[in-house]
């Protein structure tokens, strides 16, 4: 009995010794030159802000003037331009919407409480209440979407949610990826009722 008292006594002092020794130790040096949190600041700032993406229809020559179609509207009540900085970016902190069109000018719509455009690596973040609604009705809402503008790939890991009024069906999931017109559709896991036509 003795022992094992001893033994407790002994247990309980060392772990006191080792609390007070992580109490007394403060971070107190302060960072100077290099080692310092530098702040970051925009270079610019924009508020209602509009930018139209535009596309020749074929070729230009030096006589012609106004053969491009508009592809997207980007439209923001702010956006950020951190440009110069090292690794660029651009942010949307009050949330955007853009205006897609397709060949036949037919509009799908994305909308984001928050967005971030990733210059060098042509990725843009969307996050919060993420809604697309395809020109057809289709419509696809999650907190969080990724969109590789270089190879028009589309793609979250969040939970979502896919209405397709075509057949009738809705999908809820968990991680999906698909080109930005919803040609090839690939969702990681599937869950809850979903409902498929059989065709005649």
């Amino acid at each position: 009995m003795k022992q094992t008292f001893v033994h407790n006594l002994k247990c309980f002092a060392t772990a006191f010794a080792v609390a007070i020794l992580f109490i007394s130790c403060e971070d107190d040096y302060k960072r100077v030159g290099e080692e310092a949190v530098k702040p970051v600041f925009p270079q610019g700032v924009a508020k209602n802000f509009t930018l139209t993406y535009t596309e020749a229809v074929k070729e230009l020559n030096t006589q012609d003037s106004s053969r491009s179609r508009v592809i997207a509207i980007l439209t923001s009540p702010v956006t950020e331009d951190y440009d110069n900085q090292n690794f660029k970016f651009r942010t949307f902190p009050e949330g955007l919407k853009v205006d897609f069109f397709d060949e036949n000018d037919q509009k799908s719509v994305i909308i984001a409480d928050y967005g971030i455009v990733y210059s060098q690596t042509n990725l843009i973040d969307l996050q919060g209440n993420v809604v697309i609604e395809s020109h057809d009705g289709k419509k696809l809402e999650t907190p969080q979407l990724f969109y590789d503008r270089k190879n028009n790939w589309i793609f979250t890991e969040e939970t979502f949610t896919y209405t397709n009024p075509e057949d009738g069906t809705v999908m809820d999931g968990e991680g999906m990826d698909f080109n930005k017109d919803f040609s090839f559709f690939k969702a990681h896991k599937t869950y809850g009722l979903m409902t498929i036509k059989e065709k005649d």
